[in-house]
């Protein structure tokens, strides 16, 4: 089943008189891009949620938020370095008999020093938040993959639908080429009995088949097989269950030179309409497959 790369998951539990939120985001990317916001208390989690994202996703940039809603990430508590507090305590106390100063030394004084008072932040017990965000992002990948799927289904949808206009202006070019062969042929011979007169005997059989040679350069089949090649090959991989995208991609390339060669080697107006056509149809289908994972 194809996917798309855009997406979006959200889930979420209570966790210590609050909530925890995993929200997933994804868009298009050549490759797969996991970027990860995580409180501090899951920094150790990183690795192994990225590689649990990058086990379900195979292409798209996948943004991950875990969010702790209505709580505090941990505890914060004051701590008084009692040592440096007389260090400070008596260095004062010496400059102020050596510069015979007035005033006392109070606590006001020392608790507005550098680095006496400091906020200590005791890091939450995280083994059960682990456990939770770990379930948390399993079911938003979930509804991720959901999303993708669904709108995957709507891209294929509309891919066949203009494979079968394509295939079918494809046809039209099949039954035409042998015509633009045979004029091509019939033209050029014509050309050539003008221009050498009745009175000029000529070898009718080394004439045809160095016409015939000149005609093949018009021939159209080659193109048309390999082109119906890969309309068959892009079929197919529709169908297909893992990432398509990149091989519909390299398809639709390779269809697109088929195209242009069919069109400045038919050297046909009717052919032209077709050709012109099948390259709307194209560039309307690279649009879609950009979005394909």
């Amino acid at each position: 089943m194809m996917r798309s790369m855009t997406g979006y998951g959200r889930r979420e539990a209570a966790w210590t008189g609050g909530s925890v939120a995993a929200e997933l985001r994804s868009v298009n990317h050549r490759f797969c891009e996991v970027v990860l916001r995580l409180p501090k208390s899951l920094s150790a989690s990183e690795d192994d949620l990225k590689r649990t994202i990058q086990r379900r996703c195979a292409r798209g940039r996948i943004e991950l938020t875990v969010s702790l809603i209505g709580n505090r990430e941990g505890e914060k508590s004051l701590s008084l370095d009692r040592a440096l507090a007389r260090q400070y305590h008596r260095l004062l106390r010496g400059l102020q008999r050596d510069l015979r100063l007035g005033g006392t030394i109070d606590v006001a004084l020392l608790a507005g020093l550098r680095d006496l008072v400091a906020v200590v932040e005791r890091p939450l017990e995280d083994r059960q938040l682990k456990r939770i965000v770990r379930r948390l992002v399993g079911g938003a990948l979930s509804d991720l993959d959901a999303m993708r799927r669904r709108e995957g289904d709507a891209l294929a949808r509309d891919v066949r639908v203009r494979m079968r206009m394509i295939r079918d202006e494809t046809n039209s070019v099949s039954a035409r080429a042998p015509l633009v062969v045979q004029d091509y042929f019939d033209r050029m011979k014509a050309r050539v009995e003008k221009l050498v007169g009745a009175d000029v005997p000529v070898e009718l059989g080394r004439l045809n088949q160095e016409l015939a040679q000149y005609a093949d350069r018009c021939d159209l089949t080659e193109e048309l097989t390999r082109l119906s090649s890969h309309l068959t090959q892009f079929e197919a991989a529709l169908k297909g269950r893992g990432p398509v995208g990149r091989t519909l991609d390299f398809l639709l390339q390779e269809m697109g030179r088929e195209v242009n060669t069919i069109g400045s080697k038919a050297n046909d107006a009717a052919i032209a309409v077709h050709v012109v056509k099948i390259k709307g149809e194209l560039e309307k289908i690279r649009e879609q497959v950009q979005n394909i994972e």
